[in-house]
Order: C-alpha cells, then sequence, then structure tokens
C-alpha cells in the first residue's frame, strides 16, 4: 500500500504541479489523524466478475425509490463503494474518471441495516478499501428531512452520500474544475446504478437537500460540498 501512495505523490508532482502535491499530502496527513481513532472495517475484496453484462446492467437501471425491509451483507456494502471510487490501478486510478486524476469526491455510506455493522455514518477510503465510522447511531430520518421529507431516504437499508473538494480539481483548472467535478459525481454515481442492477439492488439518486444540513449529520469538513444522495436496499 506504501508503493500506491508513493506512486500517487510522484504522479501529482509531475503532472498537477507543486501546488496540487502538497495539498494531497496534508488531505493524506488529515485522512491519517481522522482514522487514529475511529472504528475501522476492512472491506470484502470487490468482485470483478459476475452474471450480469454490462449490456443487461444498461438495460435494466431504473430509479427505486421502495425497498425492502431486508438488511445489506458487507460484500454488497464493500461492492457499491467500490463501483463509486474503488482502485482498479497500481497507480490509484479509480473506477470512475477524474480530470487530472485529482480525484475530488469523498464518500459516506450511513448504514441502518447491515447484517454484522453497527449503524453510523462511515467514510470510504478507497486506498485502503475500507471505512471508518465519524458517527453513531442511525441517522437516515435525519437525512430525509434534510432532503426536504424524500421518504426513500429513510427506508434504504444504506445511503451513499458523495461529496467533492472543489479546490482539488480547480487549483488546476480554474473554475472550470467545478464543472469537471460536476461531471465525475455523475459518473460515480451511474457506477453505483449498475453496480446495485448487477447485485439485485434498487438505488435512486437524490439532488434537492439542504447542503448545510447534510454536511453537519455526516460530520463532513468545511471544505466538502454535498452533490448527491443515493438510498440503497433490496427490490
Amino acid at each position: 500500500m506504501k508503493k500506491i501512495y508513493v506512486i500517487i505523490m510522484v504522479v501529482a508532482l509531475i503532472g498537477a504541479g507543486i501546488g496540487v502535491f502538497l495539498m494531497i499530502m496534508q488531505q493524506l496527513a488529515n485522512e491519517h489523524e481522522s482514522k487514529e481513532h475511529n472504528e475501522k472495517i476492512e472491506l470484502p475484496q470487490p468482485i470483478y466478475e459476475s452474471n450480469t453484462s454490462i449490456e443487461q446492467a444498461l438495460l435494466e437501471r431504473r430509479s427505486a425509490r421502495e425497498y425492502k425491509d431486508k438488511p445489506l451483507t458487507l460484500a454488497e456494502v464493500s461492492q457499491l463503494l467500490w463501483a463509486a471510487q474503488g482502485i482498479t490501478d497500481p497507480k490509484g486510478f479509480r473506477t470512475a474518471p477524474s480530470a487530472g486524476a485529482l480525484y475530488p469526491l469523498e464518500v459516506y455510506v450511513v448504514i441502518g441495516n447491515v447484517e454484522g455493522v453497527t449503524r453510523g455514518v462511515y467514510k470510504y477510503y478507497p486506498l485502503e478499501h475500507e471505512i471508518v465510522k465519524v458517527r453513531d447511531g442511525d441517522v437516515r430520518n435525519d437525512l430525509t428531512i434534510a432532503a426536504l421529507g424524500q421518504s426513500c431516504i429513510a427506508e434504504g437499508a444504506i445511503v451513499i452520500v458523495i461529496s467533492a473538494v472543489y479546490e482539488r480539481t480547480t487549483k488546476k483548472y480554474g473554475d472550470r474544475g467545478i464543472r469537471y467535478t460536476h461531471i465525475e459525481v455523475g459518473h460515480a454515481a451511474q457506477n453505483v446504478y449498475l453496480q446495485a442492477v448487477s447485485l439485485n439492488l434498487g438505488t435512486v439518486i437524490v439532488g434537492a437537500f439542504q447542503d448545510d444540513k447534510v454536511r453537519k449529520i455526516l460530520k463532513m469538513s468545511d471544505e466538502e460540498q454535498p452533490l448527491s444522495i443515493m438510498p440503497i436496499g433490496k427490490l
């Protein structure tokens, strides 16, 4: 894993310049510090083959707002998070394309009904493929209120929330980087949709919510901007 960190730093230095390199270094230091004292869960390794072709997943992809009251497995959670932002290359490249390979997205999973996992808010760390708890308790109802009462959020066994740190991209591309970040979150969300199809799960992307409330509920940093909410459950 140390080799991946070294490669990422070299790529950042060469491709994005000293400023972005230093920002990534600070990000890694902050992540290490925040993970030291919180509950950590190593996720099962994702699988790379299934009985669902990409064509079939595209054909069957739909937005689902009603889910059965049944738990997900940790393996299913692992697969969904990997689909959103998982590492796919020793150089640190991920499942979703990113302008300049700067990766401004952060992924959280609100766990409400997962076998063997306590309820709470967890942050996903792609390099280690693990989640770290940032808050105890079931916050699905709180998120529902923040999302203007959209009940599908409360009904999902889990809720994936994607935020962005715009500066990681705007540092190189200026204001245009905001557009690139919005494109990127669309890529990540579609990956989650298609992975959900393969797992026989349902999801929907929610974009109407009160940013400040979502940020507070998930204990996001001030520099993060929440961009999408995706409840996920059994169909």
